[in-house]
């Protein structure tokens, strides 16, 4: 299943997704929240779809598309999680996750305008897996068990300041990952049934020049490893926001410029959409 939140920003509908469709589920639940994904909330709107009961969405084609999931309580994030990424960040590939936090109110919609914060003159893109929580989880048994607690998947741009995250940050990279605005998420949340989350291609464009082409398949840690390891020093929570880390290709690398308003962003990953940022100054 596909779901989405459509609507103008603070007004997001919900909605199911089938066949280029968009289904209103706002009879079903008032948001695709942690506890419509932890309360079989899916499996509700499967039946309610499958018994007919679900209008078409007016307008949904031409509405805006929020973030598909409302405001998470949490944006846990792994970094260096690509081998290639981490060796043209400077550094060797980690031996255990790297973890950082990003602030919930980052979470927007997937083809929202992005804003250059004010003062950056290093704002670079990351393509990323998102993996939203659908189930507690706290202190699971192997990483076999992960799934059981993983609602679906998303697309995500882990927007980045490098002079905030690296240069003045005493160490800790939220200062960089933070800005209003730097977390675009979507265009869809789809469930586990629909993709195979091991190996995903994902791509980022910056003004339609490729820039970075990878798969998940390349993951150091895979995310069921992701989800079992961050079980062990934190619980995630139904609607929770993992990002599972970038692979090369970015502004850091030196091989490209960082972004400045005008530049267009386009990320994509197999089966779970496309998303279009285009950047404006603060």
């Amino acid at each position: 299943m596909r779901f989405a939140r459509i609507g103008a920003i603070g007004e997001e509908r919900p909605a199911l997704l089938v066949d280029g469709t968009y289904y209103d589920l706002s009879g079903v639940t008032d948001d695709i929240t942690g506890g419509f994904l932890s309360t079989g909330g899916p499996e509700r709107a499967r039946a309610a779809f499958d018994g007919g009961e679900l209008p078409e969405l007016p307008g949904a084609a031409s509405a805006r598309v929020g973030a598909p999931i409302a405001r998470p309580s949490a944006v846990v994030c792994i970094g260096m999680n690509y081998a290639a990424h981490a060796a043209e960040s400077g550094s060797a590939p980690p031996t255990v996750p790297i973890l950082f936090l990003k602030t919930p109110n980052t979470v927007v919609g997937p083809d929202d305008v992005a804003r250059i914060p004010r003062g950056s003159t290093k704002t670079d893109w990351e393509v990323e897996l998102g993996v939203v929580i659908g189930e507690r989880a706290s202190y699971l048994d192997s990483p076999a068990d992960s799934i059981r607690h993983i609602a679906g998947f998303v697309v995500a741009n882990d927007l980045s300041e490098r002079e905030w995250q690296l240069e003045i940050s005493g160490g800790q990279w939220s200062k960089g990952k933070s800005a209003p605005g730097f977390t675009p998420v979507g265009p869809w949340l789809v469930t586990p049934d629909e993709v195979d989350y091991r190996d995903l291609r994902l791509q980022s464009r910056v003004n339609g020049e490729p820039r970075q082409d990878s798969t998940t398949a390349d993951l150091i840690f895979d995310v069921d490893r992701i989800v079992y390891d961050l079980s062990q020093y934190l619980t995630l929570e139904p609607g929770d926001l993992v990002l599972t880390g970038t692979p090369e290709g970015v502004a850091l690398s030196g091989r490209f410029p960082y972004l400045k308003a005008g530049d267009v962003v386009e990320i994509e990953i197999d089966g779970l959409g496309l998303q279009r940022q285009e950047f404006v100054d603060a």
